[in-house]
């Protein structure tokens, strides 16, 4: 593994249209990084919740990001790994895992 990884779900407190009875973003944030710590342990990850209609105003990329979300560009949560996306609406953990083994973590 070259660099630790950093992995963001931007969300909403609302649940998006298209998820009504999926996971509020909140929840598929704290299911990531439990599911991630588990399949890859001792190998160190940064974990990020960004709230689509707040985003940390310190963090242009992040902003950019969440705008796009916020404008239908997709459907929330949004899953990103360095800044690829690798889910939204109901990600899978196929795709998340996938992503992370390309970027050099183990199970």
């Amino acid at each position: 593994m070259n660099k630790q990884s950093e992995i963001v779900v931007y969300g909403a407190e609302q649940i998006c249209a298209s998820c009504v009875g999926m996971p509020s973003s909140v929840e598929t944030y704290e299911w990531l990084e439990a599911a991630i710590a588990r399949k890859f342990p001792n190998q160190p990850f940064i974990m990020t919740y960004v709230d689509i209609f707040h985003p940390p105003t310190e963090d242009q990329e992040k902003v950019d990001f969440a705008r796009r979300v916020v404008n239908e560009e997709f459907f929330y949560p949004v899953v990103t790994i360095n800044g690829v996306v690798v889910g939204e609406g109901n990600p899978k953990l196929k795709s998340v895992y996938q992503q992370l083994e390309e970027c050099g973590y183990e199970s």
